[in-house]
């Protein structure tokens, strides 16, 4: 755990906690606190930003990182003000919030939820954060929401694309502002079957954790809808390097579509992988043979190199879109780091201003009105086009990009092209869809 120098670079009580048993940590405890857990005193309130900076997400959770920076330096008055100058919502001035300044801590995840929970309570209980946010993991978000729960604090969630998430894990104390496999399946679909038609032979190799599964369950349900066949399903282990044993029997399965349901480190191997054997120079009943990545991040692509082109996949938001929130967040991202914000960038960037912004129009960092003022929350001017925070699952719903990897780059950031915007309409679902059914968001803990 570090402690970074910006410079640098209504009380409810729920009984979450006052029911539990002593074996509760002292600082969950509700005797420990005065009205709500780490309630700031002095001239500053502390956030904690939890991402990973090694491992096979370490390059999303480092991005992560640099934009949260930034919004600090927004929050506080530093530079250019960014995406607070278009945000539809004006109750943030840059004097910080409810007139503290904003200061916050770091810890590295590793991409391990056991890893990443030690961290996020460090953050609770040593150094009296008041929010969390980040990671580059399903399996982490969903423990250090589930923390956040318990401790009596806020939970942003960085980039998670299970549908567990804000499924069957949900938590009152938790927001999601990515989209999930569902959304990233609803916007494919059309494009996919328009390209690839509606007989195709697909074999899947999954990541073996709630993201892995919820989003194979996603584009299978969706393809297989289309006409598609999974013709075989294969989990592979987070972090594995080598997919050589993986990929070697698709090349006699009889499949003409793999689909990688791999994120960072992992999709750039496996997708790399896939190539020097040959995969898509293959023709196989009478198609030529076709990779899909259902979940795409600009610094995957460019990892990926020339393996990345002409292959399709979805995102929640990219640096080439022409609206003024973009506009304003690249400029201020690409002036100070000089390159272009990823989406897992944008994503912490964005919900570090919306948790500030709901406390400022809540007039508390009690995370019960902060809860109040998130829910159902409708805006505009982040990136997405109009947003709303739906009340009961705490997803945000927002426009999603159809992306492919651009056949003719002309420099190392040209490396995708947005082929589609997918309004919104097209992935709404109802919060008891059966892949989002059997959770209960609960009501918000305070902690104290």
């Amino acid at each position: 755990m570090s402690i970074s120098n910006f410079s640098r670079r209504g009380l409810i009580k729920t009984g979450a906690i006052a029911g539990a048993s002593l074996a509760v940590p002292t600082y969950l405890r509700a005797e420990s606190h005065a009205g709500f857990t780490n309630a700031p005193t002095g001239s500053t309130v502390k956030f904690g930003f939890n991402v990973p900076q090694t491992g096979p997400y370490a390059e999303e959770g480092l991005d992560e990182l640099r934009a949260q920076e930034l919004a600090v330096e927004h929050l506080n008055g530093m530079g250019d003000g960014g995406m607070m100058n278009t945000f539809s919502s004006k109750a943030l001035d840059g004097t910080g919030i409810l007139g503290k300044k904003v200061e916050f801590v770091t810890g590295d995840t590793q991409t391990k939820s056991d890893v990443a929970r030690a961290s996020a309570q460090s953050m609770i209980q040593k150094d009296g954060c008041i929010m969390i946010n980040g990671g580059s993991s399903s399996g982490v978000a969903i423990a250090v929401q589930g923390l956040c729960q318990e401790a009596g604090v806020i939970f942003m969630a960085g980039l998670t694309h299970s549908n567990d998430t804000t499924g069957k894990d949900k938590k009152a104390n938790g927001f999601r502002h990515f989209f999930n496999g569902y959304q990233s399946a609803a916007a494919l679909g059309p494009v996919l079957e328009k390209e690839y038609g509606t007989e195709r032979q697909a074999y899947h190799l999954t990541a073996d954790y709630t993201w892995g599964w919820t989003q194979q369950e996603s584009i299978a349900a969706t393809t297989e809808a289309m006409g598609w066949t999974t013709t075989q399903n294969v989990l592979t282990p987070v972090g594995a390097g080598d997919f050589s044993s993986y990929i070697a029997p698709i090349l006699n399965s009889g499949a003409d579509t793999l689909i990688l349901n791999h994120y960072g480190g992992d999709m750039v191997n496996s997708l790399t992988q896939a190539v020097q054997f040959g995969l898509k120079d293959k023709q196989v009943n009478g198609k030529d043979f076709t990779i899909i990545v259902p979940l795409y991040s600009e610094l995957m692509a460019a990892g990926a190199g020339s393996n990345i082109q002409g292959v399709y996949g979805s995102m929640n938001w990219n640096w080439q879109l022409s609206d003024e929130g973009t506009a304003a967040f690249v400029k201020s991202f690409g002036e100070k780091y000089g390159f272009p914000p990823s989406n897992a960038a944008h994503t912490c960037y964005v919900q570090t201003l919306l948790y500030a912004d709901a406390v400022a129009r809540a007039g508390s960092f009690n995370p019960c009105a902060v809860v109040e003022a998130l829910e159902d929350f409708e805006f505009d001017g982040l990136g997405n086009g109009p947003t709303t925070y739906r009340g009961s699952d705490h997803q945000c719903f927002k426009d999603v990009l159809v992306m492919k990897g651009t056949d003719a780059p002309t420099n190392q950031y040209d490396t995708l092209e947005i082929v589609e915007v997918t309004p919104r309409a097209q992935v709404e679902y109802d919060p008891e869809h059966p892949m989002f059914a059997g959770g209960d968001l609960g009501a918000c803990n305070p902690g104290a």
